[in-house]
């Protein structure tokens, strides 16, 4: 995945609301997170399928920063 992507995904993740992270289910989430960069930046299949498993490994740590929003 390219640094450009990269960022682009954790703009995109700064940018949404926590509430909408915190209410999809993991596979909604991973989905609607892969969109919604798609949106911003052009990929192709390996580059989303990659996108797609960095965003698995760290659900834990974007619903982690989700609900810490909601209190800041």
């Amino acid at each position: 995945m390219t640094p450009n992507i990269m960022r682009q995904f954790w703009s995109v993740l700064e940018t949404a609301h926590s509430k909408t992270l915190l209410q999809m289910d993991d596979a909604s989430l991973v989905q609607w997170l892969v969109r919604q960069t798609k949106m911003q930046t052009s990929l192709d299949y390996s580059e989303t399928a990659y996108l797609n498993d960095y965003i698995k490994s760290r659900l834990t740590l974007i619903r982690d920063l989700a609900h810490e929003r909601l209190y800041f």
